[in-house]
């Protein structure tokens, strides 16, 4: 399953991102801020009207925003 199909509050870790999906910033950018494999996320939230963008996302003791599209890239197993 892909990051942005877990459930609110689930708690996962990501195993594969497919960084060629991704702009070249954007790859940095999620790298710089820990979500690489191996990295142990949730969802904190979703964008309104229950799914839109953006996405919050839980990494370690920090909260990020994400884009959809990038969190789709981001293959996860539930904890």
């Amino acid at each position: 399953m892909t990051l942005d199909q877990l459930d609110r509050g689930q708690r996962a870790t990501v195993v594969a991102v497919d960084w060629a999906s991704l702009a070249p910033e954007d790859a940095k950018r999620l790298r710089a801020m820990g979500l690489d494999e191996g990295a142990s996320v949730s969802l904190a939230h979703r964008g309104m009207f229950g799914g839109a963008d953006p996405l919050a996302v839980t990494v370690g003791r920090m909260t990020v925003a994400l884009r959809r599209a990038h969190a789709a890239a981001m293959q996860v197993e539930r904890a």
